[in-house]
């Protein structure tokens, strides 16, 4: 599948909530709109101010989780998910130096979910001019320009990463909604049958909707010590939001507390997901793989109460599985590193 293809495939069809509006309107009416919001430069990503993270340049309220130090020889690249949603809000495109939307992506995306992979690489998260949440409920009318925008900075971030900063080091790509959306793109148009897919040790792309033969050459890993894969679930309640079940469908998920295609994974097995209050609560619920979907148990922890409100549990899916995640990230690391022995001792020497 080319990338246009697949461009037009996965903000067609695979996004969450998507109501196609069949109304078109003309693609110069939607640059305008864009030119009266954005400066439409390429952002600058030598410019470290650029970055939310960079190995060296890591906040303090995602230190706190790195109880170990990451490996050297992997990378983790991050793209958060959308943090603009208000309906107030006009834009189709937050810039990169809306200082609000930084708070929301260190205190939020950051904190609660990028913290996961914080042990498993050296961590590299750019800002990028993410797309309001409408794009995806106006696909024809200004979303997928405005998705295409917020994409074109992740790939200038992710091309200059790989030009000064990797080195040839695994990569674990980790992403959430809009964040995966980005990653998927990443997939097809930079390892899809490319060189860059031998360093592949993951992608986390949970928060989409994914054919199982989305990537190509790149399979749903079905085993927790798998690598050169990609891995995705979308977490609902006992009883399906139908809303937005039809969304995920047939759609490609493994179980994230056991990594593998296992219907039931009960309460004891739950690691540990990470609430905002800072503190890990492990044993939780339990996990239930269904068609397309997770549907969890409700969870055991002081403020349960709070999840009778949710229709689904979308904005959890990264940290109700925290701890599952950063052990799991660990495990396949250390599988990629078995199984590149030979190449990464060469490239380690090099390095040093």
């Amino acid at each position: 599948m080319n990338l246009k293809i697949f461009l037009l495939f996965i903000f067609g069809f695979l996004v969450i909530g998507c109501q196609i509006n069949k109304d078109v309107v003309k693609t110069r009416q939607i640059e305008i709109q864009l030119n009266n919001d954005l400066n439409l430069l390429a952002t600058d990503y030598s410019n470290s101010k650029n970055w939310a993270v960079l190995p060296g340049k890591y906040p303090k309220n995602i230190q706190i989780y790195k109880v170990e130090k990451p490996q050297d020889s992997i990378d983790v690249f991050y793209v958060y998910p959308t943090l603009i949603v208000s309906h107030k809000d006009k834009r189709w495109n937050v810039p990169i130096e809306d200082t609000i939307q930084k708070n929301k992506i260190l205190n939020s995306a950051v904190r609660y979910q990028a913290s996961a992979w914080a042990n498993a690489g050296n961590l590299y998260i750019p800002y990028y001019r993410q797309a309001h949440v409408r794009a995806y409920s106006n696909i024809e009318n200004g979303g997928k320009v405005a998705l295409l925008l917020a994409y074109s900075d992740v790939k200038n971030a992710f091309e200059y990463y790989i030009k000064n900063h990797n080195r040839g080091k695994g990569i674990i790509l980790a992403g959430h909604s809009q964040g995966s959306t980005h990653i998927g793109m990443l997939l097809q148009e930079f390892f899809n049958g490319k060189p860059l897919q031998n360093q592949l040790v993951a992608a986390y792309i949970p928060g989409i909707g994914f054919d199982k033969n989305q990537f190509g050459s790149i399979p749903l890993m079905v085993h927790p010590e798998q690598t050169g894969g990609f891995v995705a679930w979308n977490t609902f309640k006992r009883k399906f939001d139908e809303k937005n079940y039809k969304w995920y469908k047939d759609k490609a998920v493994i179980n994230p507390v056991t990594w593998d295609t296992t219907k039931i994974a009960k309460r004891e097995l739950h690691k540990g997901f990470l609430y905002s209050n800072g503190k890990m609560y492990k044993n939780s619920f339990e996990t239930h793989k269904d068609n397309g979907v997770i549907w969890i148990s409700a969870p055991h922890f002081p403020y349960r109460y709070l999840t009778f409100i949710m229709r689904n549990y979308h904005v959890g899916d990264v940290n109700l599985f925290w701890e599952d995640i950063r052990e799991n990230a660990l495990l396949r690391n250390k599988m990629y590193v078995l199984k590149n022995k030979n190449a990464f001792l060469s490239k380690v020497e090099d390095i040093n």
